[in-house]
């Protein structure tokens, strides 16, 4: 199969290196394929080495460059790895988006467990902090680049259920804001994107595949549908881009108007 590219070889992101975390499934996987088609060349990681490398191999068939390195963004020595592997074969960083994350269990604050608290915010919070720490020295030396955090609506009103997926989506948003101002005078821009409900592995283990729990979160926006994992894809590619170059510090909400109520 040819290039994913058009014919005159231009895309958005034609001649940039990214790294893509969670990239293995839902919106990770569709960012992974859409930078691919807009000439990006990739490092892809996750926990999930089997799909891992299926997303890569998808690229490649496609005529595009990617690799896959089975990253735990919550160890620090992993993280700082694949920063090191996207430099000395790839060539480079200039976009980073930390989008790997896990929703935990559900349940009311007081009857949550320890365990759920420290492995949710490793995986959450302390896994974007790790990969803006390792990757901003780098940027700084390429003389700029754009990182994209994943945090969710959760992030920006309370959740019934899920006090450690918000406290740490909530963190996800200051701590790009933070980055974005300390940073941007080197050329780095750093936003974030706050999904709404996404059809994703991680929507179908909450509602346990059931159509009636499907179809309420369908009803609950003012677009009456769930989101496509392509949705999030789209403003990622955005935010990558130079279309966003004037743009640090934002919290991009996509959600189908959930939160305009």
């Amino acid at each position: 199969m040819g290039s994913v590219l058009e014919e005159d070889g231009m895309g958005k992101l034609d001649g940039k290196v990214a790294v893509i975390t969670g990239a293995a499934s839902g919106m990770g996987r569709a960012s992974a394929l859409l930078f691919a088609r807009e000439g990006a060349r990739l490092l892809l990681a996750d926990v999930n080495a089997a799909a891992g490398e299926e997303t890569a191999t998808a690229i490649a068939r496609e005529g595009g460059q990617a690799l896959f390195r089975r990253v735990d963004v919550s160890q620090p020595e992993q993280v700082e790895a694949m920063i090191h592997t996207a430099v000395t074969e790839l060539g480079g960083l200039d976009v980073l988006f930390n989008n790997a994350g896990i929703e935990g269990e559900s349940a009311r604050l007081a009857d949550s467990s320890l365990e759920n608290w420290d492995r949710v915010l490793a995986i959450n919070l302390k896994g974007v902090f790790l990969g803006m720490k390792y990757a901003l020295p780098v940027m700084i030396e390429r003389g700029g680049g754009s990182i994209i955090n994943t945090a969710s609506v959760a992030g920006l009103v309370g959740w019934h259920g899920a006090g450690a997926y918000s406290a740490s989506k909530g963190g996800v948003v200051i701590l790009t804001k933070t980055a974005a101002l300390e940073y941007a005078r080197w050329n780095i821009r750093v936003n974030c994107i706050c999904p709404g409900v996404i059809h994703t592995p991680m929507v179908e283990r909450i509602t346990h595949g059931r159509a009636d729990m499907l179809e309420r979160l369908k009803q609950a926006q003012p677009l009456p549908r769930i989101g496509a994992p392509e949705d999030i894809a789209r403003m990622a590619l955005y935010l990558a881009s130079d279309d966003a170059a004037f743009i640090t510090g934002a919290a991009m909400v996509v959600d189908g108007g959930y939160t305009a109520r």
